[in-house]
C-alpha cells in the first residue's frame, strides 16, 4: 500500500518537526494545583469587587467595570498573540 507508507512517512516528518520545535506540538493545558489556584484568586477578586461595588457605589462600579475589561483585553490578546 503505497498510501500506508506515505502516512507513515508524514507522521515522521512531523514527529520531527515537533521535536524539533515543541510549540508546534500545541499549548499544554495547566497543571490541576494552577488551575485550583487560579480560580480561587479569581473568585477571591470577583467577591471583593462585588463589595466594592456595594460599598463604594459608583466608584466601586467603575472600578469593577475597568478590571473586568483590563482582564478580557488580555485574555484576548494572548488569544491572538497565540494563534499566529
Amino acid at each position: 500500500m503505497d498510501s500506508d507508507r506515505d502516512q507513515r512517512e508524514f507522521d515522521r516528518i512531523v514527529a520531527r518537526l515537533v521535536d524539533d520545535f515543541p510549540g508546534l506540538a500545541g499549548r499544554r493545558p495547566w497543571p490541576r494545583r494552577v488551575r485550583a489556584a487560579v480560580a480561587v484568586v479569581g473568585g477571591l477578586l470577583w467577591g471583593l469587587l462585588s463589595v466594592a461595588m456595594v460599598a463604594w457605589g459608583t466608584a466601586g462600579v467603575v472600578l469593577t467595570v475597568v478590571v473586568v475589561a483590563a482582564v478580557a483585553t488580555l485574555l484576548i490578546a494572548d488569544h491572538y498573540r497565540r494563534r499566529g
